[in-house]
């Protein structure tokens, strides 16, 4: 997912996202591990889409606090 499309979801929305994304990425770990996973660069991906979500997310959190 790009960051144009995190930056216009909420906080709850990017929460849901960074849980999806873990998910998919322990997923994909466990087919690494019984030797199922073809195209190893996805864990790569999902690694860094989930550190993209969690930065954004910690940005919006950022923000609120200070307005408060």
């Amino acid at each position: 997912m790009k960051t144009t499309e995190l930056r216009t979801k909420d906080v709850a929305g990017l929460e849901a996202e960074v849980k999806s994304l873990q998910k998919a990425h322990f997923g994909l770990r466990m087919q690494k591990a019984t030797q199922q996973l073809n195209n190893t660069a996805t864990l790569r991906s999902t690694r860094r889409a989930i550190a993209r979500a969690k930065t954004i997310l910690a940005e919006k959190q950022a923000a609120e606090s200070s307005a408060k």
